[in-house]
């Protein structure tokens, strides 16, 4: 597909494995490069393994998936890329590194990308307001487009309006700013201040950079994203129903309630989906590999051109009653002193996070949406802290890098959040 862009990107690959990348990206007009973090070659210790190994069991059991596909990269001990279950409780065939899956709210830290690259370049500016871009929303002539990507412009979320769309009809192509209409019909809150998680701004701000450019929202995420970081197996799909590609895929499903619990039996395939259901706030695809070297390049804000704004300066508290800890802005959170994203869509809820500093990462993928974004959540947030205890490998230097939670505590929420399953009733 031709892009509507002047920019244009070559990138080299190298080990994926271990994500080391040497990218490069050349044009008549100007270069891109991003060198990682170093990264030992090798397996991360057995008792870390282990420990990571019960961590992914648990969730499994608990959250009503079949299978995990994990990435953990610990650049002064090693690396840990594992694919454990099947695609179905049925079975249906092991599961493998390279199949690829949706990465759900990810999405929304590549739109983002795309914003920031676009007013580093002088196509937007991040205070223009949305109805600049955006006809036909009432109420939003004082949001601008970083409210959007910030999560402050105070709108609602689209999801619990049409949740049950999604999964009846997964085939159904949605216009974006119908979608969003959802969510901009709920109650608002103070914006600008405050964060509400809102798939409904994602949505807005990706149908403004499309009109803003003339360029599809698929294509944006391409040139600002996918190419020059060399994510070969990433996109943003077109609109036709389908699994995720490249293939093999992994299986995605959800569970019906029924009363007392979940019929765990006969979980709802969810693969083949529509990118509209999420388009710019969660229809992206990706594989584990990828989605590993662009959580760590995405710390380090690798993309930008410009050092200003700061994307990540400002923060403000996830929820009213989340840890200190726990903050969100720039389309991601931030867990400590890692940076990344964790959600749901149809079939498949993922994680990935990333220190910055130290290239730390970790990457995961349930193929069950059913309890939404919890398990995975508290998933990479426990795999994160067994990992980061890891002991520097011969002659490396680990350095001085904690999280401020421990695996035990994410562990126990997992367990305790378990989903009841519960056979349905006769005839």
């Amino acid at each position: 597909m031709q892009l509507l862009s002047s920019r244009r990107w070559r990138a080299a690959t190298a080990t994926a494995a271990v994500l080391a990348l040497a990218l490069t990206g050349c044009s008549s007009e100007e270069s891109f490069s991003y060198t990682p973090p170093a990264q030992v070659d090798g397996a991360l210790p057995d008792d870390t393994v282990a420990a990571m190994q019960a961590a992914v069991d648990n969730a499994i059991a608990a959250s009503g998936a079949s299978g995990a596909i994990v990435g953990v990269w610990v650049p002064w001990s090693g690396s840990w890329v594992s694919a454990t279950g099947t695609q179905s409780r049925e079975g249906g065939g092991e599961l493998s590194t390279d199949m690829s899956f949706r990465i759900a709210d990810v999405t929304r830290l590549m739109t983002c990308d795309v914003l920031y690259a676009l007013a580093d370049e002088g196509t937007v500016e991040l205070d223009a307001p949305v109805p600049e871009y955006v006809s036909g929303v009432a109420d939003m002539s004082d949001i601008t487009l970083l409210d959007l990507c910030n999560g402050t412009s105070g709108i609602g979320s689209s999801e619990e309006t049409v949740k049950a769309a999604w999964v009846n009809t997964p085939e159904r192509v949605w216009a974006p700013l119908e979608l969003a209409g959802y969510g901009l019909a709920r109650e608002r809150v103070a914006p600008h201040t405050t964060y509400r998680d809102s798939d409904a701004g994602y949505l807005m701000l990706g149908l403004a950079l499309e009109r803003a450019t003339g360029m599809t929202a698929s294509e944006l995420i391409a040139e600002y994203v996918t190419e020059p970081l060399g994510l070969a197996d990433t996109s943003l799909p077109g609109p036709r129903a389908s699994a995720p590609e490249p293939s093999p895929a992994l299986k995605g499903h959800y569970m019906s309630p029924v009363e007392g619990g979940y019929n765990c039996a006969a979980p709802v395939d969810t693969t083949k989906l529509s990118s509209t259901s999420g388009f710019t706030d969660s229809g992206a695809v990706s594989t584990i590999t990828d989605l590993g070297r662009y959580a760590q390049a995405e710390a380090t804000q690798a993309l930008r051109t410009k050092d200003e704004p700061n994307r990540f300066g400002s923060p403000l508290p996830a929820d009213d009653k989340a840890p200190s800890w726990f903050q969100a802005t720039g389309g991601g959170f931030l867990v400590g002193s890692m940076i990344g994203q964790h959600g749901w869509t149809p079939g498949y809820a993922t994680a990935a996070y990333s220190d910055p500093e130290t290239g730390f990462t970790v990457a995961v993928v349930l193929n069950d949406s059913t309890g939404g974004p919890a398990f995975v959540q508290h998933l990479s947030w426990e795999l994160a802290a067994i990992a980061s205890k890891a002991p520097a490998a011969s002659g490396e230097t680990a350095p001085e890098f904690g999280l401020p939670f421990t695996a035990e505590q994410y562990h126990q929420a997992i367990t305790d959040s378990a989903l009841p399953c519960v056979a349905p009733p006769a005839g």
